[in-house]
């Protein structure tokens, strides 16, 4: 798990990335396609054409990091949207990483007695 700092904000680059970018493609991507500093602490989110890989470019502080994860099964939920960005919650993105609908979480299953 990214070890997020309180405060820190988290933005979602809606639309698809191509996936093929490293640190510095995507630091490119967020100064210049979505007009926010790359090294300002922030977490930013990208998403593959096909759904199943994100990838999310964070500053520390001292470093860029770079995580990527991708799903054996499914799909990572993504905004409708096209271009820009969407800001979320650290408990969103911790949904988001798990697969889940992070835009309306439900339980998928509540026990009906304790016994």
């Amino acid at each position: 798990m990214i070890p997020i700092a309180a405060g820190a904000r988290i933005w979602i680059a809606t639309g698809h990335t191509d996936m093929r970018k490293g640190m510095q493609g995507l630091a490119l991507l967020v100064q210049e396609g979505l007009g926010r500093d790359p090294f300002a602490g922030d977490v930013f989110v990208f998403r593959g054409r096909a759904g199943t890989l994100i990838k999310a470019l964070w500053h520390d502080g001292v470093g860029l990091s770079l995580y990527a994860k991708r799903l054996d099964r499914g799909r990572f939920i993504w905004p409708a949207t096209v271009d820009g960005v969407v800001s979320l919650t650290a408990a969103q993105m911790s949904y988001l990483l798990e697969a889940i609908d992070w835009r309306n979480p439900q339980h998928s299953w509540r026990p009906q007695s304790a016994g």
